[in-house]
């Protein structure tokens, strides 16, 4: 898992806490969605892990005439050898991949990015009337713009809800930025060596697996999510006002297998409260419906879900 940081450190400048929730949410087999704006990275640290590890890769540049044929494939009438006859051909599209970089995904329309649905839950895509099996590991990395910005559509919640982590990429210091004009000749990344092979890679999984979760722990971060839901007693007031849907229990999945590797990441048998709060704010941020005016009163999912974290405590004062 070092190697692995450490060479997307080698592409990616001065943003070490972004590179650890990367490199922990693979290792949790969990499909990542980065926000930012155009020109922070975010495409050139996805070819980066690509490259890392190694893996078959594709690249979609989602735009507004895109179609969800154009993802998952279509079938295609062909001529038999004998041209006496045709018949439909599937073709598989660019999800037939290990790692999918959709770029930009929310310059599509809600009809095509409700393709990837069924391919990042079940890794396998209906198409033509056959149910496919994808390629393993397969992970969607997914960048998209602001919302704020012209041109683009909000994800369906449905969508949101199968990435792992949703992470905010920032700007970056005048320091950084020689260290990446100094790095990066005509404009060009460095290409990174391979770190990790597919076994490799395979032996990453199921050492986080044995990854021991305590009860305690594993209870604190049962506490949190629900308290992400205003009608939970434990609800920071918050969330009582202004959150109309919490977290679901994909959620409480999501801190537990990225805990665990963050911990492996940290050299710990056991995952501790620290892990759980390393990594339920990219867990939890994306995950919860404000309402309406809770724009107004300058609350949104990322600062909600931070609410219920600092009112949580870790050792609940009302079990016995």
């Amino acid at each position: 898992m070092r190697a692995l940081r450490d060479g997307l450190a080698g592409v990616i400048f001065g943003q070490e806490a972004l590179l650890d929730l990367v490199t922990v949410g693979l290792v949790a087999r969990g499909h990542l969605l980065l926000e930012g704006l155009p020109g922070l990275g975010k495409t050139e640290l996805v070819k980066a892990l690509a490259a890392l590890l190694g893996l078959d890769h594709r690249r979609v540049q989602f735009t507004p005439d895109l179609l969800p044929g154009d993802i998952v494939g279509s079938a295609i009438l062909q001529e038999d050898a004998d041209g006496r006859g045709r018949r439909l051909e599937f073709r598989p599209g660019p999800v037939f991949t290990n790692l999918l970089l959709a770029d930009e995904i929310n310059r599509a329309t809600p009809k095509t990015q409700s393709a990837l649905l069924e391919a990042m839950q079940e890794r396998r895509v209906t198409a033509a009337g056959e149910t496919r099996p994808l390629p393993d590991p397969f992970f969607v990395l997914a960048t998209q713009n602001p919302i704020e910005l012209e041109g683009t559509y909000p994800l369906p919640e449905a969508q949101l809800d199968r990435f792992l982590f949703k992470i905010d990429v920032g700007g970056v210091g005048p320091e950084v930025l020689e260290r990446i004009v100094s790095a990066r000749s005509a404009g060009r990344s460095p290409e990174p060596d391979r770190a990790l092979d597919a076994e490799e890679l395979n032996a990453l999984f199921a050492a986080a697996d044995r990854v021991h979760l305590p009860a305690a722990v594993l209870a604190y971060l049962s506490r949190v999510v629900a308290a992400t839901h205003p009608s939970d007693p434990r609800a920071p007031e918050p969330v009582r006002t202004h959150v109309r849907f919490g977290a679901s229990p994909r959620a409480a999945l999501g801190i537990a297998s990225s805990a665990r590797a963050a911990a492996l990441l940290a050299g710990k048998p056991n995952v501790g409260f620290d892990e759980v709060r390393q990594v339920a704010p990219a867990v939890l941020g994306h995950r919860i419906l404000p309402d309406y005016a809770a724009r107004l009163d300058g609350w949104d999912g990322p600062r909600l879900a931070a609410a219920a974290l600092d009112h949580v405590p870790e050792v609940d004062g009302g079990r016995s």
